[in-house]
């Protein structure tokens, strides 16, 4: 693996060894498969040297610590949301409520960064419990002064398990990788659209993004490595992801494959900002995104990959793909989208050129690190047909009501909920490529 010839032989072979069902013996040779054990629970260590840092954006405004803009990042005890979290604090305008698993490991965090007391609120929330989902909201909800200066969504956190050959479950039944990955922010999302347009008007449009990611992009050397995303007919989600190994809780219906379930995941990930901004960006203002930060190949989000995977990546990115990007600089870029005023496009997929795991024409473009295009997806990640269907179907598996989708308009200020109106049709050329 270390006798590489060609830039697109780096790449993909990077990537195959993400993916046991591809290479199958290549795999093996370097560790026995997971069974299942959550990632959640596991600790990883990754070589990091040499980072190249993004500046954290700038704030616009220069605010009293009573006027701060409030944004919750879920997953911000570690990786890309700590970093973005740090990113966000550093500008002096943002207070960030940390939406987190482990609020013991997060509030260690934030005394690592150095984070001062009065720019952080630390909250439980467990997005492989639906019920803890809806316990968050009910406390976000209860803080008066986060709540009206709530400014900002990023649904950041996600499990993979690369090595998978048997599916682990969320407390309410469903595949672990898609009910924490997706599910969990659905619902989430859902429920705070209403209070992030109530919110009180601070000078910047008000932003929900959901962090992507390039393997569920098929027109990527990454995304054609198999196992390739692919929602199917959906059959899976519709009867709940609760199938076994043999079938039923992959989102296709499918038999069980681990580093699918998580593209698949990232793929609905991509169609929720997609749907999420179709019926509701006119109404209410807000901005519906999603991005992808570019390849943090030391991420946490590797911990239950194999030993030699975590040596080997981060290298093959750094130096031969020349597409690494560290943790503190793709905090920088995911923290530009929700509070920089060059991204107000609402339906947009971002990213940022150069690397390997980008579109071919940006392979060895590094002429610009620190602003981001918007990006080309697959033709599935377009699919606003297939969007509607998959948000409608997720609606039904999460329990959310019709009488909980938003209905608040730009503006407007507290007031009940009543049943939405029927979405207007896609408009295409909102979501169609790079600008």
């Amino acid at each position: 693996p270390l006798c590489i010839a060609t830039p697109c032989v780096a790449t993909m072979s990077a990537q195959m060894l993400a993916s046991p069902v591809a290479a199958h013996a290549v795999a093996s040779r370097f560790g026995k498969k997971a069974s299942g054990v959550s990632a959640r629970k596991a600790i990883s260590s990754v070589p990091v040297g040499g980072p190249r840092v993004q500046a954290a954006p700038k704030a616009a405004f220069s605010v009293s610590a009573s006027a701060q803009k409030t944004a919750i990042v879920t997953g911000a005890s570690s990786g890309l949301g700590l970093n973005t979290t740090k990113a966000l604090i550093d500008r002096g305008d943002y207070h960030v409520v940390m939406a987190v698993r482990d609020v013991a490991k997060a509030e260690a965090a934030a005394r690592e960064f150095g984070f001062p007391a009065d720019s952080y609120t630390v909250m439980e929330l467990e997005l492989g419990d639906l019920k803890s989902v809806r316990a968050f909201v009910k406390k976000f909800r209860g803080a008066t002064r986060r709540a009206k200066s709530f400014q900002a969504l990023i649904c950041n956190a996600a499990v993979y398990f690369p090595n998978a050959i048997e599916p682990t479950y969320t407390k309410d039944g469903f595949e672990e990788s898609v009910g924490v990955t997706h599910l969990g922010h659905f619902l989430l999302s859902n429920l705070l659209l209403t209070d992030l347009v109530k919110a009180d008007d601070m000078g910047i449009d008000k932003r929900l993004c959901v962090v992507g990611s390039v393997t569920a992009n098929t027109n990527t050397l990454a995304g054609q490595v198999p196992p390739r995303a692919n929602l199917g007919d959906m059959s899976g989600l519709a009867n709940g992801l609760a199938g076994d190994r043999n079938g039923g809780a992959m989102i296709d219906g499918e038999r069980f494959v681990g580093p699918k379930a998580y593209k698949d995941a990232k793929l609905c990930n991509i169609l929720t900002a997609k749907e999420m901004s179709n019926r509701w960006h006119e109404s209410t203002g807000v901005t519906f995104s999603t991005m992808y930060p570019g390849c943090i190949a030391d991420t946490p989000l590797f911990r239950n990959h194999t030993p030699v995977f975590r040596f080997l990546f981060p290298l093959i990115q750094k130096y031969v793909t020349k597409g690494y990007v560290s943790q503190a600089e793709a905090g920088g870029r995911l923290a530009s989208v929700v509070c920089d005023p060059d991204y107000t496009e609402s339906g947009a997929y971002w990213a940022w050129k150069g690397g390997g795991d980008q579109l071919w024409d940006n392979y060895w473009d590094n002429s610009n690190r620190e602003k981001a295009f918007n990006n080309k997806t697959s033709k599935e990640g377009g699919d606003m047909l297939k969007a509607k269907e998959m948000f409608d179907i997720s609606q039904k598996v999460v329990g959310l009501k019709d009488s909980e989708l938003c209905t608040a308009k730009k503006g407007q200020k507290g007031g009940g909920m009543s049943l939405p109106s029927m979405p207007s049709m896609p408009k295409m050329p909102a979501f169609g490529g790079a600008k």
